[in-house]
């Protein structure tokens, strides 16, 4: 099977330890740097619909702006109450200073 990466942002774009949002292919998808490795998600939690964007990044941990629930920005797992359900992660790759996603 054949991987679509999708162009979704200049790499320097993603602030160092830090997310941004921004919409790929009508997605809402949170952008992630840290220690140097970009890694990405759905932007919207799924326990109170807050975009992560907003959020706190703590390492590898994005906690939810609304109830302060935790993710695993590498996995989507949840690592901490209210959040039960993970969100989608998606495949990064770095080429010509772009970030690309794979969003199948």
């Amino acid at each position: 099977m054949t991987t679509n990466w999708i162009n979704a942002a200049a790499k320097d774009d993603v602030p160092e330890g830090d997310v941004i949002g921004l919409a790929v292919e009508g997605r809402d998808i949170a952008l992630y740097e840290v220690e140097g490795e970009i890694f990405a998600t759905d932007n919207l939690c799924t326990h109170g619909h807050a975009r992560l964007c907003d959020g706190f990044l703590d390492g590898h941990e994005i906690e939810c702006p609304l109830h302060q629930g935790k993710f695993d920005v590498r996995s989507g797992a949840p690592t901490c109450a209210p959040v039960t359900d993970a969100i989608r992660s998606y495949p990064v790759k770095i080429e010509g200073g772009r970030v690309w996603l794979a969003l199948d």
